[in-house]
């Protein structure tokens, strides 16, 4: 597999992609009105936005690309 392909191949697309991007944007709400109280939740919702955010932005997700598998329209 060429590492082109595994890192930047657009490969998420559709609900998936609307999915993941108000996941992030829900996440970040929450930690910007200061919903969770501070200490480890307030880690795993900061990466859950950042990941949600960052794979919908750049369209890319690599551990679908691991598995072969594509939202995404051809």
């Amino acid at each position: 597999m060429d590492m082109n392909e595994l890192f930047f191949k657009e490969n998420v697309g559709g609900f998936d992609l609307i999915f993941r991007a108000l996941f992030g944007t829900a996440a970040i709400i929450v930690l910007a009105m200061d919903l969770v109280a501070p200490g480890i939740w307030q880690w795993v919702i900061a990466i859950i936005a950042f990941v949600g955010l960052f794979s919908s932005i750049l369209r890319h997700c690599t551990p679908y690309s691991l598995m072969g598998f594509s939202t995404a329209k051809k």
